[in-house]
C-alpha cells in the first residue's frame, strides 16, 4: 500500500470526498485512513457503503458540505459528462471541487520513480503486462497496476530506480487534469465507450490528454485516429514522438515487417528479433509487442535483453489464452475481445474457428468481421445479442447456433469440433459481459471452468 502520511500534511487537514465505491476508491479509502485523513464516502448503491465504512470512511456524502473537501475522487465508472454528468459530479462542479482519480492521486505524491503509462482501445491490458515482465526481468524494479491488476494505490512503492507502469482507461485519464507520465503510449483507436464521450471525437480528446506536458510519446499509427495523435503530439512540441506500425516502416520508431521487429529509435535501423513467441499471437501482438519494446527502450534497457525477456512472457488470461488443447481441438479464451475490433485480431489468427459470440452488444455490432466469415466452420450465438448476431452471420452464410448460454455454447462447439477432427473453439464475444457476467473475467474464467469440466469427461 501507498504511505500517503507526507501528502497528507498538504491537505490543510482537510477531509477528502470519495464516490464509487469499487476497487480503485476502496484502495484510496485504505491509503487516506491510514495516514490519517478523515473520508467521507457515497455510493449508487448504499449496500457498498458497509465496505467503505469498515475501511475507515463516514458515511453521508451526498448530504455533506462540499466545499469542506480537498478533492473528490471519483470512480472511473461514474459518469463525468456524456451521457450526463452524475449528479455528484454537478454537486463537486458547483462547489468549485477538483475531480480526480487515484492516478492522478499517486502522481500528486511526487515520489520520483519513472512512470510508464499506457493506453488504446484493444491491447493495453497485454502491453502493460508485456511491459511489466521485461522490466522485471531485466532487473528493473516495477510494480504494474491501474486499469489492471491492483489499483494504483495497493501497490508497493518501488525503489528511486524503479518504475511504475500503469494501464489507464479513456475513464481515468478524464480524472487525471495534471498527471505527466515519463513514458506515454497509445496503442490504437477505434469507436468505443462512445456514450461516455459523446462521440468519436470525444473519445480521441480524452485519450490525447495522456500525453500532456513532457516526456517520450510512443504512439501506434495504424488506424487514422491514432497517425493523427501523433501528428498533434509532433505539433505540440513537448513530447518527443516514437511511431509504432505493423507491416510497414515507422522512421524514427519501432515496426514489424514479415514477423520480425525493427528499431529505428535512435540511429540506425537494426532487427532487434523475430517475433515467433507462442503467447503473442497474431499482427495485433505484433504491436502490443512492438509498443512493449519501445517503452522498455526509453528506461534504458539494451535490444538483446529485451527480445529474451520478451520471449519469457507467460501471457495474459482472457486475452487469447490458450486453456487447451486435445485430439487435435484447441479451446482459446479471448473474452476480453469486448467489441468487434477485439474480436477480428482473433479471428485474423486462426483457421477452422468454431466461434463463441455474443453477450451484451456494442455499437455497430459485428459490422466489419465479413472478411474473417470464412474462417468458421460454425458459430454458437449467446446472450442478449444472439438473436440479431445469429440473423447477421446467416447472412454471411455462416452455419449458426443459437445456444443462449455460455454453457451450451462450449458444448455444442467442443461437439463440432471434435467431430471435425480439427479446429479452434474460439470464445471472442465482441461484446460486453454484463447481461449474463459479472465481467468479462468471470465469462472467462466460467469458459475455462467448462473446458476443464470436458476434457475430465473425455480423459475419464
Amino acid at each position: 500500500m501507498i504511505n500517503l502520511r507526507s501528502f497528507a500534511k498538504t491537505l490543510d487537514h482537510k477531509p477528502v470526498a470519495v464516490f464509487g465505491i469499487g476497487r480503485s476508491n476502496m484502495a484510496v479509502i485504505r491509503s487516506l485512513h491510514q495516514a490519517g485523513v478523515a473520508v467521507v464516502a457515497g455510493d449508487d448503491d448504499p449496500t457498498n457503503i458497509a465496505e467503505a465504512v469498515a475501511a475507515g470512511a463516514k458515511d453521508g456524502l451526498l448530504e455533506s458540505d462540499f466545499t469542506a473537501y480537498a478533492f473528490l475522487v471519483l470512480a472511473p465508472g461514474v459518469p463525468l459528462h456524456f451521457p450526463k454528468p452524475h449528479p455528484v459530479v454537478e454537486k463537486a462542479r458547483r462547489a468549485g471541487l477538483e475531480i480526480i482519480c487515484d492516478v492522478e492521486f499517486l502522481y500528486r505524491l511526487g515520489h520520483g520513480r519513472q512512470t510508464i503509462a499506457i493506453t488504446g482501445t484493444n491491447g493495453k491490458s497485454t502491453t502493460t503486462a508485456l511491459v511489466g515482465h521485461i522490466l522485471s526481468r531485466c532487473n528493473v524494479a516495477v510494480e504494474v497496476g491501474g486499469n489492471i491488476g491492483h489499483a494504483v494505490l495497493d501497490l508497493d512503492m518501488p525503489p528511486h530506480d524503479g518504475a511504475f507502469v500503469i494501464e489507464m482507461s479513456s475513464y481515468q485519464i478524464d480524472l487525471c487534469p495534471t498527471f505527466t507520465p515519463d513514458i506515454a503510449v497509445h496503442l490504437n483507436l477505434t469507436p468505443d465507450h462512445l456514450d461516455r464521450h459523446g462521440s468519436l471525437e470525444g473519445y480521441y480528446q480524452a485519450k490525447k490528454n495522456l500525453f500532456r506536458g513532457q516526456g517520450a510519446a510512443i504512439i501506434g499509427i495504424d488506424d487514422g485516429y491514432s497517425l493523427r495523435m501523433s501528428g498533434d503530439i509532433k505539433e505540440a512540441g513537448e513530447r518527443d514522438v516514437y511511431p509504432i506500425a505493423v507491416g510497414r516502416v515507422a522512421e524514427g520508431g519501432v515496426y514489424t515487417l514479415q514477423g520480425a521487429l525493427y528499431d529505428a529509435m535512435f540511429a540506425d535501423t537494426v532487427k532487434a528479433g523475430d517475433l515467433d513467441i507462442a503467447t503473442l499471437p497474431g499482427l495485433h501482438n505484433q504491436q502490443n509487442a512492438a509498443a512493449a519494446y519501445a517503452a522498455a527502450r526509453m528506461t534504458g534497457i539494451p535490444p538483446d535483453k529485451i527480445m529474451r525477456a520478451m520471449r519469457s512472457f507467460p501471457g495474459l488470461p482472457h486475452r487469447q489464452f490458450i486453456v487447451a488443447e486435445s485430439r487435435g481441438v484447441k479451446y482459446v479464451n479471448d473474452s476480453k475481445a469486448t467489441n468487434a475490433a477485439a474480436a477480428e485480431k482473433a479471428l485474423a489468427c486462426y483457421e477452422d474457428i468454431f466461434w463463441i459470440v455474443g453477450g451484451r452488444a456494442k455499437e455497430g455490432g459485428l459490422s466489419g468481421l465479413e472478411p474473417y466469415m470464412h474462417r468458421l466452420k460454425g458459430a454458437f450465438a449467446i446472450g442478449e445479442a444472439m438473436n440479431d448476431f445469429a440473423t447477421w452471420l446467416e447472412a454471411q452464410k455462416v452455419n449458426v447456433s443459437r445456444c443462449g448460454t455460455l454453457e451450451e455454447a462450449v458444448r455444442q462447439a467442443d461437439q463440432a469440433a471434435r467431430a471435425n477432427g480439427k479446429g479452434v473453439v474460439l470464445l471472442s464475444p465482441a461484446c460486453a459481459s454484463f447481461d449474463q457476467f459479472r465481467s468479462f473475467e468471470h465469462r472467462g474464467e466460467e469458459f475455462t471452468r467448462l473446458v476443464k469440466a470436458l476434457q475430465e469427461v473425455k480423459d475419464g
